[in-house]
């Protein structure tokens, strides 16, 4: 499985059945995913902690994706290869939702 971190009204708002994009796709070109509980953690606090809006982890199957998935090396050439979908996300590749944790001063702590 692999993780996007979406804001929750974005999601919770978006047309039911319409393949999902996230607001940075226009200017990135793919929608960033990560691999793993650690380092979706880490991903979070680093580049999200200062949103305090709420955000939801959609958890996806690779396997049901219908537009192209890369695994790329971010310019950091030291992080591990992170995955990248190149389209749009279609909602049936989500596989489960779940409420993202966060607390007072904004740090991820984890999901549920």
């Amino acid at each position: 499985m692999i993780y996007h971190l979406a804001p929750a009204n974005r999601w919770n708002h978006w047309p039911q059945g319409q393949p999902y994009l996230p607001a940075e796709y226009a200017s990135d070109g793919f929608i960033h995913c990560t691999a793993g509980d650690e380092l979706m953690l880490q991903v979070a606090n680093r580049f999200y902690r200062q949103i305090a809006e709420p955000f939801v982890l959609l958890v996806i199957n690779p396997d049901l994706l219908t537009a192209e998935l890369r695994w790329e090396q971010p310019a950091d050439d030291l992080a591990p290869l992170f995955p990248h979908i190149y389209g749009p996300l279609n909602t049936d590749a989500v596989v489960d939702v779940k409420q993202v944790l966060r607390n007072a001063e904004g740090q991820f702590l984890g999901w549920k």
